[in-house]
């Protein structure tokens, strides 16, 4: 299959556009450093994540566990890794719903305005009174702990930072002179909204995505660590960080490890919100 040279052409701009923001690209290298280990992990770890030697247990750092051991004998180095494929894989299917629910809703509310637009406003500002952390944690403590407790939370909390931000872009998108013209021509509601609208607000939502697994991976951790989110024997970066916290005076490294990978993770994927940002900015 031959590429058109137009194609051609038009993808080297956006590829120098790309490459001249720092923050995308050192936001690609960390979140795909984090990223590539969690992939990996069943070829990096040194030892079987959730095997337990008593004997073994709390061995400093060394050439046969990288990251020492905990309290049970387990290696550190091996569980730090499968716990980041553990904490990446909800942070992405957590964000699935409300990314596309509020989305949709706030793209309709933006575009119908009125009284759809009000009571999109009613149902967020209700959403919004109540503390994010504190909602997150009543809902898990009443539909139970675990991953299926989290994503019911999350899809019911979540879609509000969604339909806000999509809202907002929509309000503003109509009022553009080439959405009258695709009005005036004819063109049915929902095909303006789906084909014109949309894909021009869309990047916004996208944007705010890449921020908003960052959160919810912050709220796994914080619902490990209280022991209302994934459950043992699964390594998870919360509860890792929860059987370190009596050690930390002496092996300190055991909470130390799982903490720097939360904020190596959050940092790599804001550090990619704030590129995309810049670069669709620009277009």
């Amino acid at each position: 299959m031959t590429v058109a040279p137009a194609a051609v052409a038009a993808n080297v701009p956006q590829r120098r556009r790309a490459l001249a923001h720092p923050s995308l690209i050192a936001g690609a290298v960390v979140f795909g450093a984090v990223l590539l280990a969690a992939l990996l992990a069943p070829l990096i770890a040194t030892h079987d994540p959730a095997a337990q030697n008593l004997g073994a247990a709390l061995l400093p750092p060394s050439g046969e566990h990288l990251l020492g051991t905990d309290y049970l004998g387990r290696d550190v180095f091996s569980r730090l890794v499968y716990a980041a494929r553990t904490d990446l894989r909800i942070g992405a299917v957590t964000v699935i719903v409300p990314f596309v629910a509020g989305t949709l809703l706030g793209s309709v509310a933006g575009y119908a305005g009125g009284r759809v637009d009000r009571l999109l406003g009613y149902l967020v500002d209700t959403v919004l009174a109540f503390p994010f952390y504190v909602l997150i944690l009543a809902i898990v403590a009443m539909v139970g702990t675990g991953e299926r407790g989290i994503y019911i939370a999350y899809a019911l909390v979540g879609w509000v930072a969604y339909a806000r931000v999509t809202r907002t872009a929509t309000a503003v998108a109509v009022k553009r002179p080439w959405v009258h013209a695709a009005r005036e021509s004819g063109l049915s509601h929902r095909r303006v909204l789906l084909r014109h609208v949309l894909p021009n607000t869309l990047p916004q939502a996208v944007v705010f995505l890449f921020t908003d697994v960052v959160f919810v991976i912050a709220a796994v951790v914080t619902l490990s660590y209280l022991g209302l989110g994934i459950q043992p024997p699964t390594a998870d970066w919360g509860s890792m960080i929860a059987d370190g916290r009596p050690f930390l005076t002496t092996k300190w490294w055991l909470a130390t490890a799982p903490g720097l990978a939360v904020v190596v993770t959050g940092v790599g994927l804001s550090l990619l919100a704030d590129g995309l940002t810049d670069l669709w900015g620009e277009r």
